[in-house]
């Protein structure tokens, strides 16, 4: 299956998703799209890679995607793919939901799947066909189904290869916020805040950066706020070269009437617990060795590490060999400037 070879052909997300798509297309065939990857542990998405109609509404699509539990991504089970047309009701009021929304820009069906594994979230995919009669069958539903432990794989070492020693830092003078209305309208910046969104998605030259990620954790605030999904606003994306950003969305103010409400994202380099916590799901460690790790970051030698965790001090040099298995290093220290970027 082309699948297959795509999901080992390439340790770059963007590269594989495009390739994935690319192929989707040919099997299925869809209108549109919307492939993001996720925060393992939030499960809100980041870096997205979209091609939907009517791109100057993505700030509302993207709110009302994260307000309804329609298929939501963080609803559905690995394996799953849910459609659209067979969960959903009529909309009376189009626009003020998501279908609703689709339904004004001419879309008759969506199929939905999660990239989930017991290790977390690693991406989630939308595909949309125009048209009031399309639809996706039940067998092209279960095509899709079988694509998605694969692909999961796949992605889960693409973020595992971002990870290496000697990570760059991208310069920075002050705070980077970026300042959204609760529609997602962006009310201001920081100087620096488009330099990193240039970085995080490069828009076509002589346009300005589609601020997504920060949408899509402003979003997650949202929804959190309005009892649709607890996950907290965080989501940690890789930008480059080993570095690992934090994004974070919090309400300015809640007094007032619900259009003076005031989010603002902000965006810093990942604090090493963050990006330890990535790199050990990323890499498939159980949470023994994500553990073991920890200790081992803090300091802690053999017989420290053996004692806090009640193991004795062969077990931890076993859990330490597995550790460099999963992790293609051979020695602590290696491995300490891998999980770190130092």
């Amino acid at each position: 299956m082309d699948i297959e070879r795509i999901c080992g052909a390439t340790d770059d997300a963007l590269e594989l998703r495009l390739a994935l798509i690319a192929e989707m297309r040919r099997l299925i065939g869809f209108d549109a799209y919307a492939f993001l990857l996720t925060d393992p542990e939030t499960s809100v998405g980041t870096a997205p890679l979209a091609d939907v109609p009517n791109l100057p509404d993505l700030p509302r699509l993207i709110r009302l995607k994260y307000l309804s539990r329609l298929n939501r991504w963080t609803g559905l089970t690995e394996g799953q793919v849910a459609v659209l047309s067979q969960v959903a009701g009529d909309d009376p009021v189009a626009g003020q939901t998501w279908p609703g929304l689709l339904r004004a820009y001419g879309i008759g069906d969506v199929a939905s799947m999660v990239f989930r594994d017991r290790f977390g979230c690693w991406g989630f995919l939308d595909l949309w066909r125009s048209g009031v009669d399309a639809r996706f069958t039940e067998a092209e539903a279960a095509s899709l189904a079988m694509l998605t432990r694969p692909v999961t794989a796949a992605l889960r070492r693409c973020q595992a290869t971002t990870f290496r020693s000697g990570s760059a830092r991208a310069p920075r003078v002050g705070p980077v916020v970026l300042l959204l209305s609760a529609e997602l309208d962006v009310l201001g910046q920081t100087q620096e805040t488009e330099d990193y969104l240039r970085l995080l998605i490069s828009p076509p030259p002589g346009h300005p950066p589609i601020p997504a990620s920060a949408y899509n954790v402003a979003a997650q605030l949202l929804a959190a706020e309005a009892g649709v999904d607890p996950s907290p606003a965080i989501a940690r994306v890789h930008l480059a070269d080993g570095l690992w950003l934090t994004l974070r969305a919090a309400l300015v103010t809640a007094t007032g009437s619900a259009s003076d409400r005031r989010i603002a994202v902000t965006i810093e380099e990942a604090s090493p617990t963050e990006r330890v916590a990535v790199f050990g799901l990323a890499f498939g460690l159980s949470s023994r060795e994500r553990d073991l790790l920890d200790h081992l970051i803090a300091g802690g030698d053999t017989r420290e590490i053996a004692a806090a965790m009640f193991l004795s001090e062969h077990t931890v040099q076993d859990y330490l060999k597995s550790i460099f298995a999963k992790t293609s290093v051979h020695n602590r220290r290696t491995l300490i400037a891998k999980a770190l970027g130092t």
